[in-house]
């Protein structure tokens, strides 16, 4: 090859060697705390409407696509649909004490060709925001599209204006990438979005992190962290 040659081939962009990623699939994937499942309506749906409805739960919905639904028997209707997709492919996250469902979780956007997938669709209940089990289901997914996939783009997407997923994102170890102006419309409202991603080359430094973050020997007596992950995470994308 030519400097010529060689130098037009740099200026397409790096070569890539070509392997498949597989799709995925609703298998069971076992944490220490929490676990991801396969959605099963008749099981999950009655808990999980009772612990995202009510007044004290109305913030959960105010940046997700749809909800809160008016009955039980919409959210049913609307969790069959979920259970029957493949794209997006919905889990629950279950507590491994007491196996209560404790929220739901997607990946969604699949790409083969291009090996990028996105995950999102994400409702915690009160039960399950801010505990260990919350981040150890992130980890348990990340770990599934890296290393059992084969992915090499994950990303995460949200309502620019909502600051908690956001915040969420930046400590888990993605990369903030921009906002796209007038994305989309939903309820009715313009919304921005923020998009984020981790790449392949990115996740061992991500996946220590985690699980430095996740061990129990980070946690004192009373439940207290004493390693920040948004810190060791902030270290990572500044490196």
């Amino acid at each position: 090859m030519t400097i010529l040659e060689t130098a037009m081939s740099a200026a397409a962009g790096e070569v890539l060697d070509w392997h498949p990623v597989k799709q995925p699939q609703p298998i069971t994937i076992h944490g220490r705390v929490v676990s991801l499942v396969p959605l099963d309506v008749e099981a999950h749906a009655r808990p999980l409407y009772e612990q995202t409805h009510g007044a004290r739960c109305e913030e959960l919905w105010r940046y997700m696509s749809e909800g809160p639904f008016p009955s039980y028997a919409a959210f049913h209707t609307q969790l069959l649909r979920k259970a029957q997709s493949q794209d997006p492919l919905f889990f629950t996250v279950v507590g491994n004490t007491h196996a209560q469902p404790l929220g739901l979780v997607a990946l969604l956007r699949v790409e083969l060709a291009h090996r990028c997938i996105e995950v999102g669709s994400i409702i915690y209940t009160p039960a399950l925001q801010r505990t260990v089990g919350a981040t150890e289901a992130m980890y348990l997914l990340a770990r599934y599209v890296f290393e059992e996939l084969g992915y090499r783009r994950y990303e995460w997407k949200c309502n620019a204006l909502n600051d908690a997923s956001r915040r969420a994102a930046l400590r888990l170890g993605f990369h903030f990438e921009g906002i796209f102006r007038q994305h989309m419309i939903i309820k009715g409202r313009n919304r921005d979005t923020a998009w984020f991603s981790m790449l392949d080359s990115e996740w061992p430094k991500r996946k220590a992190n985690l699980e430095r973050w996740l061990a129990p020997s980070n946690f004192d007596a009373t439940g207290k962290q004493r390693s920040s992950l948004f810190e060791l995470n902030s270290v990572a994308l500044a490196t």
